[in-house]
């Protein structure tokens, strides 16, 4: 039976690439759902261009087919998304490993006013056999983890592939991976809109198909793992920034007038030296920090950061081409100054200890200044093509 699309509740949306073995198992559970709960609903499956038959499969059984050249777990599930005609859309894998059959909590929580309803395979339970003990024990965890940590995320299995959702809510966070990693961003996407989520347990069995799944545990999961260290560009760039700032800093002063001594320890000038090094490093992981969060927000991967967008009243590129002139004048000073003692003594060997005092913190400021005009540049660059 066909419906209009305005009468239509609920999508159900699985993304194929060669699921001819599983594929109608799960259409049969997912079609038989909808008449037995009397939901008015579809099936949409986001086809990547199989070549074993699965379209026509899909098809024998009342299945939309969305074509979706682009390649990709994301894409095909993006493609699908994008032509469903439902107000609430319940994705999941084509391998049989989710029980169509059993979704009703997902819609009760959907009607609840819910925009995603994460399943959560922790919960619900995980068969003999449906996950490999690496990603069970190890790759799920950790990846979970870290995506709470980063997010300020409240979900419990940021990877689980069954998953509910409003379809308009999701498709106003403007997701762009179209790898494995699709699933990963539409959670951070949704922490970072505040939309209202919540869990729901479920059961993962094993799949039915009799080849390798697409899933490759190190490629994927570090795929997953960089996708949520670039969506927080606070941990990647900003905490590890300040910590070796604040670290050269109390070196830097601690030893800019004379060596230091505990007990029959004496820091001089290498370790002057690595307080600069820390220094640098340090300003340049905060320049990176705010360079990716006015990219993330330019490219649609982050929303508008409201703190971000009143520092730069105040941060223009004018204000940073002034202070890193003034860093740079300040190390043309020391450079000179310190050419100026090296010339007193014939230009011949000075006193390591007293003239790196000098050129150290010259050089450095030489650096800093340069790093700050160069970025200052980049970022009014970036701040145009987000404007």
């Amino acid at each position: 039976m066909k419906y209009k699309s305005e009468q239509l509740e609920l999508s159900i949306v699985l993304p194929c690439l060669n699921e001819a073995e599983t594929i109608g198992i799960c259409l049969k559970k997912a079609a038989k759902f909808l008449q037995e709960n009397k939901i008015n609903g579809e099936l949409v499956v986001g086809d990547n261009d199989s070549s074993d038959g699965s379209q026509e499969i899909a098809l024998s059984f009342g299945a939309r087919v969305v074509d979706v050249k682009l390649r990709g777990y994301g894409a095909a599930l993006d493609g699908a998304i994008r032509t469903a005609r439902g107000k609430y859309i319940i994705m999941g894998d084509a391998d049989n490993s989710y029980d169509f059959s059993n979704i009703m909590p997902f819609v009760e929580k959907l009607r609840d006013g819910y925009d995603l309803v994460m399943g959560n395979r922790f919960q619900g339970g995980i068969s003999p056999g449906a996950m490999p003990p690496l990603h069970k024990y190890f790759g799920n965890p950790l990846l979970t983890a870290i995506g709470r940590l980063f997010s300020r995320s409240n979900c419990k299995d940021f990877h689980c592939g069954l998953r509910g959702f409003n379809r308009q809510s999701i498709l106003a966070l403007n997701l762009q991976t179209t790898g494995m990693e699709f699933a990963s961003e539409m959670v951070v996407k949704a922490t970072l809109a505040k939309l209202k989520t919540t869990e729901v347990p479920i059961t993962l069995q094993p799949d039915g198909r009799s080849r390798p799944p697409h899933l490759r545990s190190w490629r994927d999961g570090w795929r997953h793992l960089r996708f949520l260290l670039m969506y927080s560009p606070r941990w990647l760039f900003l905490l590890p920034g300040v910590l070796l700032i604040v670290l050269g800093i109390a070196l830097f002063f601690l030893l800019l007038l004379r060596p230091l001594s505990i007990g029959t320890v004496t820091l001089d000038n290498h370790t002057f030296l690595f307080a600069s090094g820390f220094l640098i490093i340090g300003y340049q992981a905060l320049i990176f920090a705010m360079l990716t969060k006015i990219f993330a927000i330019t490219a649609g991967l982050l929303p508008e950061d409201p703190t971000l967008k009143k520092a730069f009243k105040y941060f223009t590129l004018e204000v940073g081409l002034l202070f890193g002139a003034a860093l740079i004048l300040i190390g043309l000073c020391l450079s000179i100054f310190s050419i100026y003692h090296w010339r007193l003594a014939g230009f011949g060997p000075i006193e390591a200890s007293k003239s790196m005092r000098l050129v150290i913190p010259g050089v450095t400021c030489l650096v800093l200044g340069s790093q700050t005009i160069l970025s200052s540049f980049f970022l009014s660059i970036l701040g145009l093509r987000r404007k």
